[in-house]
């Protein structure tokens, strides 16, 4: 007795981060149509990669960490696409700099995308890109049912030079986007229902990242500027995480460093405009790492929604009648391997 092979089904993913390109590759590979829409300018959210004219920088995720055996399944399926950093064990600092023990567990490989942290995410979307399939700098801004087909759903959208476009013809609907995006567009599309009070709960911290480089460390005789370590968490009250860019696999040589700054710092300067948020965290970046060379490069980034402070407590929201559902990081945790399982889960959820 043979089963009649299920039909395919056209959805449409909001959020081109971890778990949006999770979730679209798996549906993918179930057999389903995906189209994708993303606001930015480019894919992988926070697995984000900024160039510069002394090398790159990973300003938004700095490492992931692999404890699901499924999520290292995938992995090895593009093992180009991402490699193994020491980070010379990452070491744990107080107000001044001083080491104080070990922030990360020596055991438990920490690792980057290459050539740069949103290599892994675009390799993954290739598919996708290839066939045409997402929609960059495409904000979605009301979800509906379809003009001609009441039991399908369609997405009016703007784009970065405010066109407006309707696209239609999805059996679903999944945003990948932060709790609180995803919360407003469903509100505004009137499609929040019973994940009100649920999306409510959720906490997410912003934070503030600086990034500097200094190629003046490149000069004969002169290894590195500052400390010898290369990653470390602090308590100073404006910083939680540093980082060599130049240490990881795959990067150019030039000394560059990113720095996090604190959930709290961030959250009480989110309104300084760049160059007060950048000077501030100079500051304080001096007196952890001892580097008082002048940066010949100075970049930084706001993110509104960066770590999570209290996640949703499962791995996503599916709603099968209707056909919407949501996914990210924010579900479950705030690590990558978070939004994977997310995504993933969601996927297998649909399907």
């Amino acid at each position: 007795m043979s089963t009649a092979p299920r039909a395919s089904k056209h959805f449409a993913i909001i959020g081109a981060g971890m778990a949006g390109i999770t979730c679209a590759r798996t549906l993918l590979q179930a057999g389903h149509r995906v189209s994708l829409f993303e606001t930015g300018r480019s894919l992988g959210g926070r697995m984000a990669t900024r160039d510069s004219a002394f090398g790159s920088f990973d300003h938004g995720t700095q490492y992931f960490t692999v404890r699901d055996p499924r999520f290292q399944l995938a992995l090895e399926t593009t093992p180009k696409l991402c490699k193994r950093w020491s980070a010379n064990s990452v070491q744990m600092l107080d107000e001044l700099g001083h080491i104080t023990g070990s922030g990360l567990s020596a055991r438990e490989a920490h690792w980057v995308g290459v050539p740069g942290m949103q290599s892994l995410v675009a390799g993954w979307a290739e598919p996708l890109t290839r066939a045409g399939q997402i929609e960059l700098q495409t904000r979605v801004t009301r979800i509906e049912r379809d003009a001609l087909q009441p039991t399908q759903w369609q997405l009016r959208t703007e784009t970065l030079d405010g066109a407006l476009h309707v696209y239609s013809g999805f059996d679903g609907v999944l945003l990948a986007t932060p709790a609180a995006q995803a919360q407003g567009l469903l509100q505004d599309s009137k499609q929040s229902g019973p994940w009100v009070k649920q999306l409510d709960a959720v906490q997410v911290a912003p934070c503030w990242t600086l990034m500097l480089a200094f190629p003046q460390a490149m000069q004969p005789g002169l290894w590195t500027l500052g400390p010898q370590w290369n990653a470390a968490r602090s308590t100073h009250h404006r910083i939680a995480w540093l980082a060599r860019e130049s240490s990881k696999p795959g990067r150019s040589a030039v000394e560059r460093w990113t720095v996090q700054a604190s959930a709290a710092w961030s959250q009480e300067h989110l309104q300084d405009d760049p160059a007060r948020a950048e000077a501030k965290l100079i500051k304080a970046f001096t007196e952890v790492t001892g580097i008082r060379a002048e940066p010949a490069h100075v970049d930084s980034q706001r993110w509104l929604y960066a770590k999570t402070l209290k996640p949703l407590g499962k791995s996503h929201l599916w709603d099968a009648k209707k056909g919407l559902g949501l996914c990210g990081d924010w579900c479950l945790g705030h690590r990558v391997e978070d939004a994977f399982v997310s995504g993933l889960e969601l996927a297998l959820a649909v399907v």
